[in-house]
């Protein structure tokens, strides 16, 4: 199943939950992403800009590939529903070539899930400089 397709069967199941049940699809999202080493949780990969500590690691996987290979993301925050918004972000891009994920709406993608009325602007504020760092990273390996 591909990451978009299990991105569709989330929003199946978050449209019917109410706010409560939301936040906890969320939480559970974090806590199934990879574990982030605390090692890479440094200042130089630390998210600008969010109410809670994200942090973004790029890994590129089939370097010596044809296409230059897929960006993989380790990523973590210190708050649980950040977490969760992270891995809805990552679902859009992960494991893709850097030209995929450069031409990826992400936004798009996630809009159906319509986070900024379902969710404080202090846990959705991060989101755009999220995304930007992730689209800055898929430039830089293209």
């Amino acid at each position: 199943m591909t990451d978009h397709a299990v991105l569709a069967d989330l929003y199946e199941e978050y449209e019917f939950l109410d706010a409560d049940d939301r936040y906890r699809l969320l939480i559970d999202l974090g806590r199934a992403l990879e574990p982030m080493p605390d090692a890479l949780k440094t200042d130089a990969t630390l998210v600008r800009g969010c109410s809670a500590a994200v942090w973004v690691y790029p890994t590129v996987l089939d370097a010596d590939s044809a296409d230059g290979g897929r960006l993989h993301f380790l990523a973590d925050s210190n708050a649980a529903i950040t977490k969760g918004i992270i891995a809805l972000v990552l679902l859009t891009v992960q494991d893709r070539a850097p030209a995929a994920i450069a031409a990826t709406d992400i936004e798009s993608a996630l809009s159906p899930f319509d986070l900024r009325n379902q969710l404080s602007s202090n846990r959705t504020q991060g989101i755009p400089n999220m995304i930007a760092l992730i689209r800055e990273t898929a430039s830089r390996y293209s």
